[in-house]
C-alpha cells in the first residue's frame, strides 16, 4: 500500500512533463491524494470530431473566382493582377467622362435675359441650336435604332392574313403530294371570276353605293387634274392704256371728302374692302368668316358667302371681275364664282394663316401670304402650288402683283419689303429702313412707285425703277394698317390704328386727315373714279366718303 502511494506522486509528475504544464502543486497533490485516494493512468482513445459540429462563414469572392475543375495558379495570379490594375486605375480617377456637363444656370441665365430684352428671335434661335448642341451625340445611336426599325418592319411586312394563306398553300402544296404518292387524282378547285354586269346587277347596300359614288368622283377629279396642264406665265402682257393717260388729262386730287354714309354690315370688324373694277360694287370681309357683296350707292347686300372656319384676312377680284380669291386665318386661300356665291376652288399649302391673296393680270395664278413667314404661287387651272416663296425671317403680312408683269412685292413683318420673280420664285430686290414691322404695301396704279406703312404710323415712298426710298411720313404713333393710292397715282390713303383717314398729296406732301370712325380703321379704298372713298372699320362698319 505504501508502495502504491509513493508511485502516484511520480506518475503524475511524468504526466505534467508529458504535457508540459504544471497540472498540480505538491501540496495540493498531497492533499487531493488524503481527500480523494490515489491517481491511476487510464488509456482514452480519442475520435475525430464530426464536421457538423462546426459552423463555416461564407467568405464573399468581390467578382474574383476560379472555375471548379480549372484550378491553376498561372491563371489565378494572372487574374489577381488585372484586378489590382483595374482598382489602380479606379484610384487614379484616369477613366475619361462621356461629355462634360454643361450647367444648366447657364441656358436659364440666357433665356431668361433674352425674354426680358424681348429678342425673342434670338431666343428662338438659341434654343434650337442648344438643343443641337446638347442632342448632336444622340444622333448615331438614334439613326442606328431607326435603320433596325425599319428592318424590323420589313421583315413584318406579312400580315396575318397573308401568313394564313401561305400555311394554306404549303399545306394543300403538302397534300397534294401525298395524293400523288399513293396514285389518287387531284382535284383542281375552279376560280371563277364574276363579269362586270353580274356585280352591277347584284343588290347594292347605302354604304357599297356611297362609297362607288366617292370613287367615281374621284376618279373624275383626278382625271381633270392630270388632263389640266399648269400654266404658262405671260410674257408679253399689252398693259393697259389707261394706266398710261398723259398728264395733262389728269383731273385735280381730292381731299374735301365728307362722311356720306355708314353701312353695317359686319358683327365683327372689317379687315378689307376692294371695289369692283367697272361695276358700281364692292366687297367687304371681316372677322366673322363672311365676305358681302354691297350695291352701291344704297349698301344693299346683294351676296353673302361664307366657307371659310376663321377669319377673312383679305379679298382680290380675278381681272374680269366675276370671281373673287379670299384669305383666310384658317390657312386657306378660297375662289368663287361672283355669280351664284358658290367656292369653285380651296387651295391648301400654308402652315397658318394667311393675311393676303392677289390675282396675276392674266387671270391664271393666284398668289397669297402667311404667317409661315412664306408666300405662294398657286396655278388656277392645274389647282396646285407652283412655287413657294422663301426669303422672310417673319410673318408676311401683305403680297401684291405689279400690274400686267410677272413680279411680286411683299410686305413682312421682319420689316423688309421683298420684290420676286414670279416665274423662277426668286427674291430679286429687298429694301431696308423700315424700324418696324410692315404692315402692308402697294404699287402706285401708275408710274413707279411703292407705298408701305408699319406698325408704328410710318409710310414710305420707293422709286420701283431704281429700287431706293423716296420720302418717309410719320403720322404716328398708331399703327398704320393699310395704304392705297387714288387712281391718279396722285394721292395715297392710309388707315390709321386711332379711327383717322390720312391722305398724302404726294405733289404737295401735305397731310389731310378724314375723322369719323369711332374705334381702328382698318382698311381703305378709293372709287374707280376717285370721287369716293370708302374705309372699313373695327367695329364692322364701312364708311363712304364724296
Amino acid at each position: 500500500m505504501a508502495a502504491e502511494e509513493g508511485m502516484a506522486p511520480s506518475a503524475l509528475r511524468v504526466l505534467e512533463e508529458a504535457l508540459g504544464v504544471g497540472l498540480t502543486s505538491a501540496g495540493a497533490t498531497a492533499e487531493a491524494v488524503a481527500a480523494e485516494g490515489a491517481y491511476y493512468l487510464e488509456q482514452v482513445t480519442i475520435t475525430e470530431a464530426s464536421e457538423d459540429d462546426y459552423e463555416y462563414e461564407e467568405i464573399p469572392d468581390d467578382n474574383f473566382s476560379i472555375p471548379e475543375g480549372e484550378e491553376d495558379l498561372a491563371k489565378a495570379i494572372h487574374m489577381v493582377q488585372e484586378q489590382a490594375i483595374d482598382t489602380h486605375i479606379l484610384e487614379q480617377k484616369t477613366v475619361l467622362p462621356s461629355k462634360p456637363a454643361v450647367p444648366e444656370v447657364i441656358e436659364d441665365f440666357l433665356c431668361n435675359f433674352l425674354i426680358k430684352m424681348g429678342m425673342t428671335r434670338t431666343l428662338d434661335c438659341f434654343q434650337s441650336e442648344w438643343l443641337k448642341l446638347h442632342y448632336a451625340s444622340y444622333e448615331p445611336t438614334i439613326r442606328v435604332l431607326h435603320e433596325k426599325h425599319h428592318t424590323l418592319l420589313k421583315q413584318k411586312m406579312l400580315t396575318s392574313l397573308e401568313r394564313d394563306r401561305a400555311v394554306k398553300q404549303i399545306s394543300g402544296l403538302q397534300a397534294s403530294w401525298r395524293l400523288m404518292d399513293t396514285g389518287h387524282d387531284i382535284y383542281v378547285p375552279e376560280i371563277r371570276v364574276v363579269p362586270s354586269f353580274e356585280k352591277e346587277n347584284a343588290p347594292e347596300g347605302p354604304t357599297q353605293k356611297g362609297l362607288r359614288e366617292a370613287r367615281e368622283q374621284n376618279k373624275c377629279k383626278t382625271k381633270m387634274k392630270d388632263n389640266t396642264k399648269d400654266s404658262e406665265f405671260p410674257t408679253d402682257m399689252m398693259p393697259n392704256p389707261n394706266l398710261y393717260l398723259c398728264k395733262e388729262n389728269i383731273g385735280p386730287a381730292k381731299f374735301d371728302y365728307k362722311l356720306n354714309d355708314i353701312f353695317r354690315l359686319h358683327e365683327l370688324p372689317v379687315s378689307c374692302i376692294i371695289v369692283h373694277p367697272r361695276r358700281d360694287i364692292l366687297v367687304s370681309c371681316g372677322e366673322d368668316r363672311l365676305w358681302k357683296v354691297v350695291g352701291l350707292p344704297k349698301g344693299n347686300v346683294l351676296l353673302t358667302g361664307f366657307g371659310h372656319t376663321d377669319w377673312l384676312s383679305n379679298c382680290c377680284f380675278h381681272p374680269s371681275g366675276n370671281k373673287l380669291a379670299t384669305s383666310s386665318g384658317d390657312t386657306t386661300v378660297k375662289l368663287w364664282d361672283l355669280s351664284n356665291g358658290n367656292c369653285i376652288l380651296t387651295l391648301e399649302g400654308h402652315n397658318h394663316a394667311v393675311w393676303s391673296c392677289t390675282w396675276h393680270s392674266c387671270g391664271d395664278f393666284v398668289a397669297s401670304s402667311s404667317l409661315d413667314t412664306t408666300s405662294k404661287i398657286w396655278d388656277v387651272n392645274s389647282e396646285r402650288c407652283r412655287c413657294t416663296l422663301y426669303g422672310h425671317t417673319d410673318s408676311v403680312n401683305s403680297i401684291e402683283f405689279f400690274p400686267y408683269s410677272n413680279t411680286l412685292l411683299t410686305g413682312s413683318a421682319d420689316k423688309t419689303l421683298s420684290v420676286w420673280d414670279a416665274r423662277t420664285g426668286k427674291c430679286e430686290q429687298s429694301l431696308y429702313g423700315h424700324m418696324h414691322s410692315i404692315n402692308d404695301a402697294t404699287f402706285a396704279p401708275r408710274g413707279h412707285i411703292i407705298a408701305s406703312c408699319d406698325a408704328c404710323g410710318v409710310t414710305k415712298l420707293w422709286d420701283f425703277r431704281k429700287l431706293l426710298p423716296i420720302v418717309s411720313i410719320d403720322v404716328g404713333p398708331s399703327p398704320g394698317n393699310e395704304v392705297n393710292f387714288d387712281p391718279s397715282g396722285r394721292v395715297l390713303a392710309q388707315a390709321s390704328g386711332n379711327g383717322v383717314i390720312h391722305l398724302l398729296d404726294l405733289k404737295s406732301g401735305q397731310i389731310h386727315k378724314l375723322m369719323g370712325h369711332e374705334s381702328e380703321a382698318h382698311t381703305v379704298v378709293f372709287s374707280q373714279d376717285g370721287e369716293s372713298l370708302f374705309s372699313g372699320g373695327s367695329d364692322g362698319t364701312v364708311r363712304t366718303w364724296s
